[in-house]
């Protein structure tokens, strides 16, 4: 593939629902531009985008892919995203490099939460818009409707460009409203036929188009006003100005699996969409302050890494858009987050999992870096002479939570290895050990996502692993005051072992066990202390319900005996958990649980049913309030363990349009009739284990 001046490339994320037709179209403009011999189809596994096994065996794209497609003198980057919510990863790392977003809407399903969300992501982060409407050919498609339906969410920037129309015979016929002329295709070829008769409705989608025209320009609205028709250019021109600076949002539509319309929108997107020599230059980091990455080849290098790849055979591969300059094999590049230099093996140019050796990758291109020791997803590489840090991305939070444990034996070593490394590709993965459980814990998307994290641990890495759902981590406290004695004496031969002490247990406002002594008279020495207080401090970590660690507990050593031969530490710490033992069930001992503040963010017509969700989870309302993009933010405390299912009860509830985060609060006492229950459970783990005495 040649070297593309930054004017000839675009760099076009492709968006929208699950299953509305972007991996299609993405092969079909392959195919069409001549790069394949034959579209491979996602039912077969077998496109371009879909390479990963794990894509073929779901027939969905889990991935980001970057696809380059060489369309007349122009290179269209396209980055083809997976619809599916819980891999929207790949979204928001496409956008960072992407100058416009594609949002491919289906004409059987609609305008769907996954084109909303394209729509308004491309909206927040300043990107140009067109939209192009698949499936024209089916019989039920109605693109009128979908049109509809596009001006009702997306507002008046809404511009349609090329429009279909069904013959009697069948045959769709788009009709392009820049030059007015119809055409149908047979074989993917474009054949020009009469203009069908279409009413008014012709002129009234001309008349709408030409007044989004006029608006972007003084002197074509003038022209507008004056009643004379505007050229093919003027349109194309207006409508590219209105595109870069968000006011337009053409419209186009096709079909991918019968490669209808797709020359009309191949130039389109060659003549509408902005390059990266026309977008707004990056603001970036520098020591000095605020600087803008010009998208200029002879400037300092710097390159965004959008996506790392973890192979544990192939090695690390970063993909990379360039901002400025030229990266080249000779390139020295600092990590501007390290501030350390950074050492690369080859760059090349990616189509799919097709890799192709280059020399260089210029600004506003896009291409792929291997062997980066420490560069991570979000990272600027730079020429050490212009050390400039571009802001990280912003991924979703991961929000549901699984235990994972091996099924084989001696793979235990293994595991958090092979989570680094997925972890360094996915984002939106995070995986710890609770250290009151010991259970190790991922957390992910939804129910998809650690599905597919599970299946990559056993091909990429040959670990087996389940998924259950992990332990809560209940704490035990006391109601009221107990006081017992605990008396340890045991006569071997030689020296005996003898220990007594009076000690007085209460709640309090504390974490850690609070220890105080008040003896009088030396019935127990000072330098036994140490010794009854970690007696206490040992006996703590099981309470006597469940076994869950005790919290909210005050013990004062009162008073005891001692023997001048006998007593010892051992002794005093035996005696310290036999007092403990006796006065704890004595002292109304209570089990705590985990409570969150649960922040639901939700459209307006699902707060009802999630505060009455809330409800029954135990939970309670704290209020609502107005979020950005017409959301509602409904305010809760939770207790987690009801939570487990959350994630997979609102993507149901808001069909994804909500999302919500969880932060553990306080703990709160366990209402008594799901007591049982707890310590049933905590037996059957054996939680009540205690310190051998």
């Amino acid at each position: 593939m040649k070297n593309y001046a930054n004017t000839n490339i675009r760099n076009i994320l492709v968006a929208g629902h699950a299953g509305c037709g972007k991996t299609t179209l993405v092969e079909a403009l392959l195919y069409t531009t001549g790069a394949l011999e034959r579209m491979g189809r996602v039912e077969d596994g077998n496109t371009v985008s879909d390479f990963d096994p794990e894509e073929a065996k779901r027939r969905a794209s889990l991935n980001l892919a970057v696809v380059p497609v060489e369309y007349e003198d122009v290179k269209l980057n396209f980055l083809d995203t997976p619809g599916l919510f819980d891999f929207e990863l790949g979204q928001y790392e496409g956008i960072q490099a992407a100058g416009s977003v594609l949002i491919t809407v289906s004409a059987r399903s609609g305008v769907t939460v996954g084109a909303e969300k394209a729509y308004r992501l491309a909206e927040k982060m300043g990107r140009s818009r067109m939209v192009f409407v698949s499936k024209m050919d089916l019989e039920n498609a109605n693109f009128y409707k979908i049109l509809e339906e596009l001006k009702t969410k997306f507002g008046p920037s809404v511009c349609p460009c090329v429009v279909p129309t069904r013959q009697e015979d069948g045959t769709v016929v788009y009709v392009n409203l820049f030059s007015q002329k119809a055409f149908k295709y047979e074989g993917g070829k474009q054949v020009q036929v009469a203009l069908p008769e279409m009413g008014h409705r012709l002129d009234g989608l001309v008349e709408a188009m030409s007044e989004a025209v006029a608006e972007t320009d003084d002197a074509l609205m003038e022209k507008f006003f004056s009643g004379e028709a505007f050229t093919t250019e003027e349109i194309v021109e207006g409508l590219a100005k209105g595109c870069k600076s968000g006011m337009i949002t053409p419209v186009f539509c096709g079909s991918a699996v019968n490669l209808q319309a797709l020359d009309m929108l191949l130039y389109n997107l060659k003549v509408l969409l902005p390059s990266p020599a026309e977008a707004p230059a990056p603001t970036a980091l520098t020591a000095g302050g605020e600087v803008k990455l010009e998208c200029d080849p002879a400037a300092p290098v710097a390159a965004y890494v959008f996506r790392t790849v973890a192979d544990p055979f192939v090695g690390k591969l970063s993909y990379v858009k360039v901002f400025s300059g030229t990266l080249t094999a000779a390139s020295n590049l600092v990590n501007a987050r390290t501030g350390e230099a950074e050492r690369f093996g080859k760059l090349l140019n990616m189509r799919g999992k097709k890799q192709t050796d280059v020399d260089s990758i210029a600004a506003g291109d896009i291409g792929a870096v291997t062997k980066l020791s420490a560069a991570q997803t979000g990272d600027t590489l730079c020429d050490p002479a212009r050390v400039a840090a571009l802001p990280a991305a912003a991924f979703p939070n991961p929000t549901l939570s699984m235990a994972i444990r091996v099924t084989k034996k001696g793979d235990e070593g293994k595991i958090g290895a092979a989570l680094a490394r997925l972890m360094e590709e996915d984002r939106t993965l995070a995986y710890r050990v609770d250290a009151e459980t010991g259970q190790q814990i991922i957390s992910g998307l939804g129910e998809q996502h650690l599905d597919a994290v599970v299946a990559k641990l056993k091909a990429k890495f040959g670990v087996d692993v389940e998924l259950t759902a992990p332990r809560v981590a209940y704490r035990e406290s006391v109601r009221k005051k107990c006081k017992a004695q605990g008396r340890h004496k045991k006569q071997t031969g030689g020296h005996g072992q003898f220990g007594d002490v009076w000690i007085e247990f209460e709640p309090c406002d504390s974490e850690e066990l609070v220890f105080e002594e008040k003896v009088f008279g030396g019935s127990v020495p000072k330098n036994y202390f140490p010794a009854v207080e970690k007696g206490l401090r040992q006996a703590a970590r099981h309470g006597v319900l469940a076994g869950y660690p005790v919290v909210g507990l005050k013990a004062t050593l009162l008073d005891g005996s001692y023997h001048p031969v006998d007593s010892s530490e051992m002794a005093f710490i035996m005696a310290a958990k036999l007092a403990y033992k006796a006065a704890l069930p004595e002292a109304g001992p209570v089990i705590l649980e985990p409570f969150g503040t649960l922040r639901a963010h939700v459209p307006g017509d699902n707060t009802g049913d999630i505060m009455g969700d809330v409800t029954k989870r135990r939970g309670r309302v704290l209020g609502m309030s107005p979020d950005e993009d017409g959301l509602q933010v409904v305010e809760a405390e939770v207790p987690l363990a009801e939570m487990q299912d959350f994630t997979t009860f609102m993507r149901q509830l808001t069909q994804g349009r909500g999302h919500f985060t969880l932060d553990f609060v306080r703990y709160e006492p366990l209402p008594s009739n799901l007591e049982g229950k707890v310590i049933e459970e905590a037996k059957k783990l054996g939680g009540g284990a205690e310190d051998e005495e």
